[in-house]
């Protein structure tokens, strides 16, 4: 029998990323979606589609996962994970991923570089706001670094980001959050801009051993243009790149976290001024919203490789860093991801 999987927050695009991947190396699994929008829902192409309330809760989601007797439920969002998280005990094997400590570290992006930089792991330079009358002693600690970036502690895609200069402008930016969005100073942190090269290393973990891993880097960005920083998390184009100092630098990290760390780790770095690469963000328990459709590109799939640990299949793989160089992932509203090698950019 093969296996039945159920992805939260189905027909979002980490959700169809992901099934395009187990689609292309496992297409005998069942896959089954859930969402509270049945509007996202509908662009969901696996097996069945389930509509759930808002916000999804614990006693809906058990009686799915008995109903369609499902083995792995796969979250592709913070608030997935942690749900996930918590109910643990009572869905059992069908959960695969970091302990709760760390996953509850890894959502509280100040709290994370403060524990990692503890460990001796190469950060950018992080304080939490208690309020706007904090800001100017906050600046001050960090008026060595010509520029700051502001952002909220929690969250995604850059949630709350901007690059600032000085304690009027972090003043400014948070007003404007605080009254038009309702979220309070307290919620954001400040760090040193880091002005290098961006980063993603996605990776997969069985009882502390790194299983597998894929590096990247971003090189344009989805609505860059449109912000002050001229940045996203969300990158338009990427490539795959081969760089044993970002595999060093997140298996420190993921290894401080937890020595017997388990499931997906997915690792933003960016490098400081003097080129080394400092981590920003770890999401734990999921993987990067685009970066699955690199999936088939090497020797092995990541996604069908956490299906199978999760199903308890061991996979000793010699070589776990696997990324071939240089194949590009070209991606933008409204059609499929694409992904081209360098030499053949201009074919026809």
């Amino acid at each position: 029998m093969e296996p039945r999987l159920l992805i939260l927050g189905a027909g979002s695009g980490a959700s169809n990323n992901l099934l395009m991947s187990l689609r292309r190396a496992w297409p005998t699994l069942t896959v089954i979606g859930c969402h509270d929008d049945p509007f996202t829902l509908r662009r969901f192409a696996g097996d069945r589609r389930h509509l759930v309330r808002r916000p999804l809760d614990a006693e809906t989601l058990a009686r799915l996962v008995a109903a369609e007797a499902i083995q792995l439920v796969i979250p592709t969002s913070d608030a997935d994970v942690m749900l996930l998280s918590e109910q643990r005990g009572r869905l059992g094997p069908c959960v695969y991923l970091p302990s709760r400590d760390a996953i509850a570290l890894c959502q509280d992006k100040c709290e994370l570089t403060a524990a990692l930089a503890g460990h001796g792991v190469p950060v950018p330079v992080s304080l939490p706001l208690a309020d706007r009358d904090s800001v100017d002693e906050v600046v001050a600690k960090l008026a060595w670094a010509p520029r700051l970036w502001c952002r909220v502690r929690s969250g995604t895609r850059s949630l709350g980001a901007t690059p600032v200069r000085s304690a009027e402008q972090v003043r400014a930016w948070l007003l404007l959050w605080e009254e038009l969005r309702g979220v309070p100073a307290s919620a954001f942190m400040l760090a040193e801009y880091l002005p290098g090269r961006d980063f993603l290393c996605q990776s997969l973990w069985s009882d502390g051993r790194l299983v597998l891993v894929k590096t990247f880097e971003r090189i344009a960005y989805f609505g860059g243009e449109n912000s002050p920083s001229g940045v996203s998390s969300l990158s338009s184009l990427a490539k795959t790149v081969v760089d044993d100092r970002i595999v060093a630098v997140c298996t420190r990290a993921v290894r401080a976290l937890d020595p017997h760390a388990a499931g997906a780790f997915s690792v933003d770095l960016k490098e400081n001024a003097e080129g080394v690469p400092c981590i920003t963000e770890i999401n734990a328990g999921r993987f990067f919203i685009g970066m699955t459709a690199f999936d088939h590109v090497g020797r092995r799939n990541m996604s069908a490789c956490f299906v199978r640990l999760a199903l308890g299949e061991p996979l000793d793989i010699a070589e776990p860093y696997d990324c071939p160089p240089d194949h590009y992932l070209v991606r933008d509203l409204d059609t499929l991801p694409g992904v081209y090698h360098a030499d053949d950019l201009m074919e026809g």
